[in-house]
């Protein structure tokens, strides 16, 4: 650790310019991180004791002391608990400036809180700061070189113990102020890079998960026929690979040879953002995220989405109907959970329940009704609200004679392999959560699917439900403050949304 004196922590007047000074000592030290990797590399000295003290994430500190009772603040987040000291390393902080002034700017109206910013103990690792494609073998220089002169990613400060709820306070020692400190959040910012082949800073806050690839090309669709009819806010349509659509190209764009053209198959979890914002600047776009099959995914891409803290994840995929009065095309919405995908069982334990959130399931099937047209028991036949299985082995049906009590006792009408996990990430890491599946088969039932029938109902099905997912997102935004609920925050919650 680096002692007190050597980090000193500067005042700043209020939130803005507290996020300038983060923005100022972030950038000296990347760069100076880059300027010391290109000498090295170009066979110059490596970086000495004290040029490597320059190699550190910047630190944020908010300091309550109250000369009467805590506030009793009823919002969800920008609360603080106990007084004392609050900190967090942080980086990226031009990226997150909305965020973070959003966050601070309720702490100092309400409890008057201080402000400091300086350097951390907390050094930045080298892969950080490089540009992909970046050439480190110039010169036969080797990773076990570079490890001896420079900072390297270290698994054993990298965790989610704040999120978890297992952290310890060390005597003296700052409480946390984010659930996720800078090397947390850098490290899963290079991971969204590789799995869903974009860069991270095109993530939208608004996000739908599907284990099928025939929304990706509805959702291509709809993005570019939004953008050519000029609706308000909206920039452009990013692939994997990095392809941009914007305005001015959109109307003449073929949805499909922009999809074959993306490297999407290089990539395990393929993106794609259609990028909106605010006014003030702010992110405010929709990104749909082909996660795949399976609870492991499911947990994989939703641990690095959650450092960008985003409003809402919808999972939009396909499920099998387990009731003999429901029809391949209807709907199912989840308000509960029957987790056997066993992935997160030690962080979030079965026995904790994962509570459906209400903002979201009104959002959901007032869109359902908007998009299908159908209200009252017309909806209701089609739109089934209960219980979803969730196993991490696709072929479960071959052991259902073990299974089968357990579904029974559990209600439950629709069976995948990725909701249960993501609602529980959703709970775990604070980010609003909600499921709509659409009934792909009925394999109790002898209805299962065969190809003729399967293209039949894809193409059906797939450009209803999707608009429903992103009519749900539409209302969300309308109303993102009531969404941020106080049933994802702990009794001793970071301030930090």
């Amino acid at each position: 650790m680096i002692d007190d004196e050597l980090r000193p922590m500067e005042s700043v007047a209020d939130p803005a310019a507290a996020v300038d000074r983060l923005a100022a000592l972030h950038a000296g030290a990347t760069d100076a991180l880059r300027v010391a990797l290109d000498r090295f590399l170009d066979g110059g000295p490596p970086p000495d004791a004290a040029e490597r003290l320059r190699f550190r994430y910047p630190e944020l500190r908010v300091t309550y002391l109250p000369r009467g009772p805590v506030p009793r603040i009823s919002r969800a987040t920008a609360k603080l608990q106990v007084p004392g000291t609050y900190a967090t390393t942080v980086t990226q902080p031009d990226h997150f400036r909305s965020y973070l002034e959003a966050q601070l700017e309720p702490l100092v109206a309400d409890y008057g809180v201080s402000l400091e910013v300086g350097l951390s103990a907390q050094e930045i690792p080298y892969p950080y700061v490089l540009e992909p494609g970046a050439d480190l073998t110039r010169g036969g220089t080797g990773p076990a070189e570079l490890a001896t002169y420079f900072p390297v990613p270290l698994l054993s400060v990298v965790g989610d113990e704040i999120a978890d709820g297992t952290w310890q306070q060390a005597p003296g020692a700052p409480r946390p102020l984010a659930l996720f400190d800078a090397i947390r959040v850098d490290y899963s910012l290079r991971r969204l890079v590789h799995y869903t082949g974009c860069d991270w800073r095109h993530v939208q806050p608004w996000i739908l998960l599907t284990n099928y690839h025939r929304y990706v090309d509805r959702f291509v669709r709809h993005g570019l026929e939004r953008l050519a009819a000029g609706d308000e806010g909206l920039e452009q349509m990013i692939l994997p690979g990095g392809i941009a659509v914007g305005r001015a190209e959109a109307a003449g764009a073929d949805p499909a040879a922009l999809i074959a053209a993306s490297p999407w198959h290089r990539f395990q979890m393929p993106a794609y953002h259609l990028v909106a914002r605010r006014p003030d600047g702010t992110l405010e776009g929709t990104t749909l995220v082909n996660i795949g099959v399976g609870p492991s995914n499911a947990k994989t891409i939703t641990d690095h989405l959650a450092v960008l803290r985003p409003h809402c994840w919808l999972m939009v995929g396909h499920c099998g109907g387990l009731r003999q009065s429901q029809r391949i095309g209807d709907y199912v919405l989840a308000h509960g959970y029957l987790r056997r995908d066993r992935i997160l069982d030690e962080l979030v334990p079965t026995d904790v329940p994962v509570p459906a959130l209400a903002e979201v399931q009104l959002a959901l099937q007032a869109a359902a009704a908007q998009v299908t047209g159908e209200q009252a028991e017309a909806l209701k036949s089609r739109l089934r609200t209960g219980t979803v299985v969730t196993y991490d082995d696709r072929n479960w049906e071959l052991r259902f004679s073990q299974e089968r009590r357990r579904i029974n006792l559990s209600r439950a009408i629709g069976v995948d392999m990725e909701s249960g996990t993501i609602a529980a990430q959703g709970y775990r890491l604070r980010v609003p959560y909600g499921t709509l599946l659409c009934v792909s088969d009925k394999p109790l039932h002898g209805e299962i699917k065969l190809p003729g029938s399967a293209n039949a109902f894809y193409e059906r099905a797939v450009a209803e439900h999707l608009l429903i997912g992103l009519a749900a997102l539409d209302a969300l935004r309308a109303d993102r403050q009531g969404l941020h609920s106080r049933k994802l925050r702990s009794f001793d919650e970071p301030p930090f949304r």
